[in-house]
Order: structure tokens, then sequence, then C-alpha cells
């Protein structure tokens, strides 16, 4: 019988198919935000605070409730939720690529520059991801482009350890050895023999990668070195209404819920990848 293809072994997941359903629904909502939202996501509404000044709760023409300035809740999670995608892809993108160039040419060349390479990744990690990435947010004008550059920069190391790794054991293998007799160069050994085996993992790593920088950028905007205010972002919908978490906790409680389920989307999603695409995970399912 012949075997599943990978497509229709990871539709046989449910987990991943659910996490597949939240992350359409989240990217479709935000791609129609201007169509979908019921106010502009600034738009400080006449009746959207309470006789006393204070937000209004969830229900009648506000379906999420206001925050602080009477803003409408809805909207600027709508709109929140691109910044959330924007960065998230963005930044991981710009990571897989330099986590990839390292651990390839460190782990294909070795010697001196691949010991080099990997000793600056060790380094890389030894500092806290989020502790660096404060201090980059802190020299540079945090807007959207520079928190995705600054999360680019502190997450490309688990990535160029993982490809480092794959890529010395692929040089070492005899298909390598055979096509170094036959007079094949460096070039085309990494770009038809190598990377075609690194495709696998870097598809894994750049879908779990997302979770960790949609994560690292909501915690970022919470901090107030993340993307800044006016432009909407999960996080800093929380920075700016923490002040109100007890006397109106789902301006904390619904965009923090939006961050979490995001995140385990794309993890489970990636989870799944790294199952069905790994061979020695086959014929586990």
């Amino acid at each position: 019988m012949a075997e599943p293809s990978a497509l229709r072994r990871l539709m046989a997941r449910k987990m991943a198919v659910f996490g597949m359903v939240v992350i359409a629904l989240v990217v479709v909502a935000s791609a129609l935000a201007p169509w979908i939202a019921p106010y502009a996501p600034e738009e400080q509404l006449f009746d959207g605070l309470t006789l006393e000044g204070a937000p209004l709760p969830p229900g009648g023409a506000f379906v999420m409730g206001t925050d602080l300035l009477g803003r409408d809740l809805f909207t600027r999670l709508l709109y929140g939720a691109q910044t959330s995608l924007i960065i998230g892809v963005l930044a991981n993108g710009i990571a897989l690529l330099i986590g990839t160039l390292v651990g390839i040419v460190a782990g294909f060349y070795r010697g001196w520059l691949g010991g080099l390479l990997m000793r600056f990744t060790d380094l890389m990690m030894a500092f806290p991801a989020l502790l660096l990435a404060i201090c980059l947010s802190a020299i540079f004008r945090p807007s959207l482009w520079i928190v995705a550059l600054v999360i680019a920069l502190v997450n490309w190391v688990q990535t160029a350890r993982v490809i480092y790794t794959e890529t010395t054991s692929l040089a070492t293998r005899d298909f390598i050895a055979a096509e170094r007799t036959l007079g094949a160069g460096n070039a085309r050994i990494l770009f038809r023999h190598i990377l075609p085996h690194l495709v696998p993992t870097i598809i894994v790593w750049g879908t779990l990668g997302i979770s960790t920088t949609v994560l690292l950028e909501a915690t970022l905007s919470f901090l107030g070195v993340g993307v800044q205010p006016p432009t909407p972002s999960w996080g800093n919908i929380i920075f700016e209404n923490q002040t109100y978490f007890q006397a109106a906790p789902w301006l904390v409680f619904i965009p923090g819920a939006a961050i979490i389920a995001l995140a385990l989307a794309f993890n489970l999603v990636g989870d799944a990848l790294r199952d069905v695409l790994d061979p020695t995970q086959r014929g586990r399912d």
C-alpha cells in the first residue's frame, strides 16, 4: 500500500487542523480589517465611555467593549492582528534566513570559519533573548520595522544550531563524498544536495518560530519598547489598559487570549509538521 502523502497525514491530525483554522481566521480577519472593523482604530467615540469616564463592557454596539480612551476594542484587535502577523512573518523570515546561512556555512566548511561562526552563535545564545531585545529596542527608536529587525537579531541562533547539526551530518554522508569524487563543486553540493535535505527542517522551524516571535513582540510592546502607539498591537493594547485591569478586565484578557491562541496555533501546526516531515517520526501516527 502506498504511503499517505505528507498533506494527508497532516490533515489527519485534528490539533493541527484546529491550529490551521485559527491561523486562517486571524489572517482573514486582519486582511479584511478595513471592511470588517466598525470604526477607525484611533477613533475616540463620543459614546465609548460611561458618564463617569470608564470603559464600556462588552455588549450592545461594542462587541468587545471599549478601552480607556473610548475606542472600540474589537476594531483595535483586528488592526493589532495585522501588526502581530507582519512582525511575526517578517522577523521570523529574517531570523530563519540568518540562522540557515550561518548554520549551513559553519556545518559545511567547518574548520576555523565554522568554529568562529558557532562560537559567535554560542555567545549570542548566552544572552537572554528578552533582555537583549529590550537593550536593542532602547538603542533604536521603536517602530514596526525596527521591532521586527530586533526580534530577528535575537531569534536566529536556535535555527543556526539546528541547521549546523544537520549540515554537519549531511556533509559526511557517502553520497556527498561520491559527488566530490565526480568533481562536483561546493556550490553544486550545497544547492543541489544539502539544501533540499534541509527544507523540511526550515519549514518546521519557520512555523514554530512565528509563535515565539508573536509572543516576543507582545512582550516588548507590553513593556513599552515594542510597537509604539498609535499603531495598535496586541501587546500595547494590554500595556495601555493595564491600569484598568480590575475595573475593566476584558481589556487585558481579550487581547491576552488572542496572543495565546495565535501562538498555540502556530505551535500545533509546527509540531505536526515536524512529525510529518521528519522521517524518524513515520510510523508513530
